[in-house]
């Protein structure tokens, strides 16, 4: 590197001189670390076992962790480079993850990798996970070799969607995650100390955000609608936000690791890499690939879009009601009353037609705090903050239906959401229309008895409900999931709210709804 320190790679090359297109993954985990035979048969990186995988998957024994199979790609007409980022496996130096520094290491090997004799000159980024965000900050610098990146599920804001998603603290997979990668690699942060010093969003955060809009390199962006506690939201900011002009999404709902190697995945990948690595006159991918699921294991309908969100959406607004209904009229004026430790509001709507919803959803709330109630008397002690979690189901014959999750979990829920009330304040200059953001800057706390306007949003989905279905939302001052190993969404932890209860208010003067996006039937074209 530029500073004399050494990174080590692994090259994978066809047979022959070449030239050949190359295919580069940067890893912070160790490229060595791939499958192994012993006498109990393959051993795979514990990950696979815990993030239970409903399909099987096929690789090589050469396959690192989060990285593209370098056998499968070789036989393509491929070069591979699986490269130990500073600090990691066999490269020297410390790391300093989601940096411009790990970005300036990244632009090096890009610019190493096309110089190379048996390279073409022209070079993909390709991975998931950390793989795939690494993959932000080094587009964002043009390295002039990089021709195309494909970021297969990678979150883009460490604070709004790893580390404090809504301004809740995660307390769960981030903390394995760190210790984790302090035991396989020589790393510069702690991340949790620093959220502990800076629970507002600052210049320190900003930093370790890539500059989406100075992306202008083609690129293939994987979305998937399973991993909303970790990649949906930051996969769909960066499909939205990029300067690219050629961008295109492979959207699912399927498990991470086999729909990743999947044969038609992996086609999608190899097409784009044609178009932009050899500069073949392969067909233009479909700017997006869509499936619209009505359950866990049911696909309805896999199509192609132009846009997202889809243009010809109808934005339909279902408003809270009394007796835990969703009216798509507004109705008299009414409120609910929960405690944050224990329970939920609920509210439900059932179609009665076939409905499909596809995008992203936003809760507007109206809300106020009180103090605990016990044996029927409030003790006084009201919260001046809380955390709220949203959850939106489908109901069928009395059921919940469950879907694809984060983690590996399948009992998960059509879309969620999270907000620490305190920092409901909005920011502007990144909200879209009917996808609020916010800005994380401030701190609101509370008075007693006021009622403020809450703007949640929910994570994207793509999902059929036929008539009869019902969708229910929740809203709770705990995360949804129990916090068992067993039976809960492990290792998903969130900070609760503090003793207390909320209350939730509807209007004139507070209108309160969930906006949802309903998808019109194609028109029947006749013959």
């Amino acid at each position: 590197m530029r500073d004399g320190v050494v990174l080590r790679v692994n090259v994978y090359r066809p047979r022959g001189s070449g030239p050949f297109p190359v295919i580069l993954s940067v890893h912070p985990y160790g490229k060595n670390a791939v499958p192994t035979k012993t006498r109990r048969g393959w051993k795979l990186n514990v990950q696979f076992r815990i993030m239970n995988q409903s399909e099987q998957i096929q690789i090589s024994d050469l396959t690192g962790w989060e990285a593209p199979d370098p056998v499968w790609w070789v036989a393509q007409g491929y070069a591979v480079i699986n490269a130990d980022e500073r600090g990691a496996g066999t490269s020297d130096g410390t790391g300093s993850l989601f940096t411009d520094a790990e970005a300036t290491d990244s632009y090096d090997l890009i610019q190493r990798a096309g110089a190379q004799p048996w390279s073409n000159g022209n070079v993909g980024m390709l991975g998931v996970s950390y793989l795939a965000i690494s993959q932000y900050k080094a587009a964002a610098l043009h390295p002039p070799s990089l021709k195309a990146i494909c970021p297969w599920e990678g979150f883009s804001d460490i604070y709004r969607d790893f580390m404090t998603p809504g301004g809740v603290a995660e307390k769960g997979f981030s903390r394995i995650w760190q210790a984790a990668s302090k035991r396989v690699a020589r790393i510069s942060t702690d991340f949790r100390l620093e959220r502990r010093r800076r629970p507002l969003r600052d210049s320190w955060w900003d930093s370790l955000t890539p500059s989406l809009d100075e992306i202008t390199v083609p690129m293939l962006v994987c979305a998937s609608f399973s991993d909303a506690n970790l990649h949906t939201v930051g996969s769909f900011r960066a499909l939205q936000r990029v300067g690219s002009a050629e961008r295109f999404a492979y959207l699912h709902r399927g498990p991470k690791w086999s729909t990743f190697y999947s044969a038609e995945a992996k086609a999608a990948q190899l097409a784009f890499f044609d178009r932009y690595l050899r500069e073949s006159d392969t067909p233009t991918s479909p700017r997006v690939r869509l499936e619209v699921r009505e359950s866990h294991d049911r696909v309805v309908e896999v199509r192609t879009e132009n846009e997202w969100p889809l243009a010809r959406t109808e934005w339909t607004e279902l408003h809270l009601a009394d007796d835990g209904r969703l009216t798509e009229a507004p109705g008299p004026a009414g409120k609910i009353e929960f405690d944050l430790r224990r329970d939920a509001a609920a509210f439900t709507f059932t179609f009665t037609g076939d409905t499909e919803l596809t995008g992203p959803m936003n809760l507007k709330l109206w809300a106020s705090l009180d103090g605990h109630k016990r044996g029927g008397v409030q003790d006084g002690r009201t919260p001046r903050d809380a955390n709220l979690f949203i959850g939106v189901e489908k109901w069928s014959d009395g059921r919940c239906v469950p879907f694809e999750g984060s983690y590996g979990y399948g009992r998960d829920r059509v879309a969620t959401g999270r907000l620490r009330m305190s920092m409901r304040e909005l920011d502007p200059a990144t909200t879209f229309p009917h996808q609020p953001e916010h800005a994380f800057l401030t701190q609101q706390l509370l008075a007693q008895g006021e009622i403020v306007q809450l703007d949640i949003p929910l994570s994207p989905s793509s999902t059929l409900f036929r008539a009869g279905d019902s969708l229910r939302l929740l809203v709770a001052g705990r995360y949804l999931e129990p916090l068992n190993p067993l039976f809960g969404h492990f290792p998903a932890r969130y900070a609760s709210s503090p003793r207390g209860r909320c209350t939730l208010h509807w209007d004139a003067e507070h209108p309160a709804r969930l906006e949802i996006p309903v998808i019109p039937k194609a028109p029947r074209i006749s013959k």
